[in-house]
Order: structure tokens, then sequence, then C-alpha cells
């Protein structure tokens, strides 16, 4: 600066102190359950960990991740030993059959006892599945994924995905536009109605089944332009149930989190002081 006389004014660090002092000063501690199946290994889900704690400084607040394995809900005759002193329960992303009965019992748990749920990619499926087996009495409903042979498919492959051979690179990854419904807490939360998410999945919501989750009291929160993909779902009688098919973590920063983990830490925080 000095060397090339360039005009160089005081730099304003306001954003970045009030940042720090968030992250310093918490006014409380938010439990917050990590339900999948690489919990033993923290860095797979580190994005999401990150996002969490950009929502705790946007709300003042501690967040004590609780990493359960999913397969450990799936051998406990009493969930609420092991969810009952959360105060937000969140289900990633993940592929594979195993665990996923254990990551069904965590959504099943959050939608009964009105605990902030947040589900991110296959997390939403998880929501979708247990909402058709325990609200719409479809039993045993499962993904296609899961279950190839299960009677009620509400989560299938992409249609363009079915006549894919060579798996490298082919899913449908990247930025792709969602549609945001007025009525959503997703939209007030976004502030906007039309939003950029990044994706990784060969499934989403089977489209045969949308009209019968409507009627059970679930909104579509986002969908695609064309109306064609379920992007978000949501459950509008619940304190804080939403969902999405894509990885929010991704575009969340210390001092900008991403309005989903905000949101949902600002959850986890009243449902604390509610208790």
């Amino acid at each position: 600066v000095n060397k090339l006389h360039l005009a160089c004014s005081s730099p304003d660090l306001t954003d970045w102190e009030q940042m720090l002092n968030a992250l310093r000063n918490p006014k409380q501690t938010v439990k917050i359950a990590m339900v999948g199946k690489y919990v033993e290994l923290h860095d797979s889900y580190i994005s999401v960990n990150e996002a969490l704690k950009h929502g705790g400084i946007a709300t003042h607040s501690a967040v004590d991740i609780h990493w359960i394995d999913s397969e450990t809900l799936e051998n406990n005759a009493d969930p609420d030993e092991i969810l009952g002193t959360m105060d937000g329960i969140l289900v990633p992303g993940g592929f594979g059959s195993r665990g996923i009965e254990g990551k069904i019992i965590a959504a099943n748990y959050a939608r009964t006892h009105d605990v902030p749920f947040l589900g991110i990619c296959l997390g939403m499926q998880i929501a979708i599945i247990e909402f058709a087996r325990n609200v719409l009495g479809m039993k045993n409903a499962n993904s296609a994924e899961i279950n190839p042979e299960t009677e009620y498919p509400v989560i299938d492959l992409m249609p363009e995905q079915k006549t894919v051979e060579e798996m490298g690179g082919t899913m449908r990854l990247g930025k792709y536009p969602c549609v945001l419904n007025p009525k959503s807490k997703a939209f007030a939360l976004y502030n906007e109605s039309m939003i950029y998410e990044r994706h990784r999945h060969r499934y989403e919501v089977n489209n045969d089944y949308r009209t019968e989750l409507e009627k059970g009291g679930m909104i579509f929160a986002g969908t695609s332009p064309d109306n064609r993909i379920v992007e978000m779902i949501e459950l509008p009688c619940h304190p804080w149930y939403i969902a999405g098919q894509f990885h929010p973590e991704f575009k969340s920063r210390p001092n900008k989190p991403h309005p989903l983990f905000r949101g949902f830490v600002t959850a986890a925080a009243e449902h604390l002081k509610n208790k």
C-alpha cells in the first residue's frame, strides 16, 4: 500500500467483531442430535457440523452435537432414552440401507414430540417415508433404493436416471433452481421466491404420491420451476419440521449462516426455552 501510494481507509471490523462476540458469549446451549450411520468419523459430516455452528453464531447459541448412530435407535426399545433431551434432530445425507430404520425412528420422534427437525437429502426422503407409513397408513412404505419390491415406493429413481448404466458423475449434481411456496416457513427464512441450492442424488419424491402427501397435511415448500421435482417439504402443524433434497450446508458461512441452519438452531433454542 505504501510503496504503490494506494489509498487505504481504516478497516471496518464491526461484522467480524460481532461474529466473534456471539461465538464467545453464547446465551444458551442447544443439544442437536445428528442421526447418521457414519458418526464414528465426525469429519464425514464436517460441512453440516460447521453450518450448525454458523446457525449458533447467528442466534448466540452454543451448539452441542450429540452423535447418534442410527443403528442404535433400531436396537433400542425406547427412543426417548436417546432423543428425549434433544432440542433438535438432524438427519443428514447418506446412501445404502444400513441404519435407515433408525433414521425413520428419529424422524418419527421429532414429528410426534414437536422437536425441531431438519432433513438433508436422504434426510428429506426419510421424512417422506416416515410420514407415508405412520400418517397415511402405507405400511412398509420405502424408497426404491432401499427396497425395490416395496408396495409403496414413495421415493423412486429419477426418470432420467433409469437408463443410466455408467454411474460416474451421472447423478443430479450441482446447482439447481427451486421455487418456494409463499405460504411456507422456507419462504420466510430465505425471503426470496427463487433460490439456488446444490444437489447430489439419484432418487426423488415419487410424484404418484404427491396428492396423498398433501392431503395428509404435508406441504411442498419448494419445487423445481417446472413443478416436476419436490425440493423441500414442511409440516405446517409442527413447530419446525423442514427438509430439503439439496445440501444447504455447502453454502453456509460463519458470518452468513444458511437460512435453514439459522432457522433450525433458532427453533432449537425456542424448544429449549419452552422446556
